[in-house]
């Protein structure tokens, strides 16, 4: 495996960074995951955009623009002859002290782009679907850590995940801190109610999702009523369908959630026509590389 390290390509054993990187020490800095679908990159240019907008709000100075990180992003998945894979972009501070002074790593950002596999759930949670909990962990507020900028910084939904794990669940909902329905640990949520589909909005403690907003817009394509709205629990358990959507997960039929089961207990109508509709887009929209 070769790994894009600060303008080189390296082998994954020498891919090393400094124990000084504030990224290392502090979650420093900011990342996307990407998806590669048969020599096309899904939406590479709405996640490099989202990128660099995280990467402005922490005031990261990126050493690329968006059309070198695209190259760099194709030129590493050419390396590794990957034709269908997943694409991980993290940018930190770089080395500096030990302190938290950021101006003590100016001019040391640390690029790196790995492309590999992955596999988010079991197969059989696609096709049967899967149960998910609420957890106790609230979602970060957007006056602390924003949830709009993807940083380095996950501990907020680790100690989630962790949570879901323990009590053993694949997956789990965040509440904001008023009680709304926020996002799951590593993906965003939709119900379906009366032909109509919820998300909450992305003000409300969410991550503007790259596969939240294809959904988004496949239900435009297919004029079908989709709405950002609040959400609470009840919403939620009285659905007559739930999915998530994510780059690493795709589209995930929800079928149970805090014990209640949603709808007849297996992946609903809508879900199934969002799930086609998303596999095409796949095939499309992107960027298209050789190996």
């Amino acid at each position: 495996m070769k790994i894009y390290l600060n303008g080189e390509l390296v082998d994954k054993d020498q891919a090393k960074v400094s124990v000084f990187d504030h990224g290392f020490l502090y979650g420093d800095g900011v990342f996307e995951g990407i998806r590669s679908y048969n020599c096309l990159v899904f939406k590479l240019r709405e996640h490099i955009d989202r990128l660099f907008e995280s990467a402005h709000s922490i005031m990261l100075k990126i050493p690329a623009t968006k059309k070198q990180m695209a190259d760099i992003i194709i030129k590493t998945l050419k390396a590794n002859k990957l034709k269908d894979g997943y694409i991980r972009v993290v940018v930190s501070r770089g080395k500096g002290d030990l302190g938290l002074d950021p101006r003590k790593c100016k001019g040391n950002e640390t690029v790196v782009v790995i492309t590999d596999t992955i596999k988010f759930y079991p197969q059989d949670f696609y096709q049967n679907g899967m149960e998910i909990i609420t957890v106790p962990t609230i979602r970060n507020i957007c006056e602390a850590v924003n949830p709009q900028i993807k940083s380095l910084n996950y501990l907020n939904n680790i100690l989630a995940k962790i949570e879901a794990v323990n009590a053993g669940f694949e997956e789990a909902i965040m509440l904001d801190h008023l009680g709304y329905v926020a996002e799951c640990t590593g993906d965003n949520i939709f119900v379906v109610k009366n032909g109509q589909l919820y998300t909450p909005p992305q003000c409300m403690g969410s991550l503007r999702g790259i596969t939240r907003d294809s959904v988004l817009g496949i239900a435009r394509k297919l004029k079908m009523g989709a709405h950002e709205h609040v959400l609470t629990r009840h919403e939620l358990y009285n659905s007559d369908e739930c999915f998530l959507t994510g780059t690493a997960a795709e589209i995930m039929s929800v079928i149970k959630v805090d014990g209640r089961t949603i709808g007849d207990s297996k992946p609903g109508k809508i879900t199934k026509i969002i799930m086609k509709e998303f596999n095409k887009i796949t095939k499309t929209d992107g960027v298209k590389y050789k190996i």
